[in-house]
């Protein structure tokens, strides 16, 4: 059941990834902007469904396909690098360096707003043993 909870959620992922950068293309030759949305509203929803589904008696099946599956589907942090590497290919240092900052940055911040978040709903962190 893991395996099909997963390969749904990255289905679903992917799609939901297509359908955000058709609708934020724009100049991507300055930054790509959809890419870095996608990456930081995925890693949002990751922040929160760690920190939730450590509070809950979710089953593994759902955790694997929306954490692993729908995330991972739906970020893009192939891309990312990708998009990097071509700026950097084409001379574009200021621009390849302002994109990782704002990727790196942005991305780990909104992981722990999404646990801010999921702790706002009442999940608490759970202690490392």
């Amino acid at each position: 059941m893991n395996w099909v909870a997963i390969a749904l959620g990255g289905g679903l992922g992917s799609v939901a990834r297509y359908a955000l950068g058709l609708a934020l293309e724009r100049d991507q030759a300055h930054l790509p902007w959809a890419t870095l949305a996608i990456n930081v509203s995925g890693s949002l929803l990751l922040g929160f469904l760690a920190r939730w589904f450590a509070a809950t008696e979710a089953t593994p099946a759902l955790r694997l396909g929306l954490m692993m599956g729908l995330c991972g589907g739906y970020t893009t942090f192939s891309t990312f690098s990708l998009e990097t590497a071509r700026l950097l290919e084409i001379g574009a240092w200021g621009r390849a360096t302002t994109y990782s900052l704002l990727s790196v940055a942005l991305c780990v911040g909104a992981t722990f707003a999404g646990f801010a978040i999921a702790r706002g709903l009442g999940a608490h962190p759970v202690s490392a043993a």
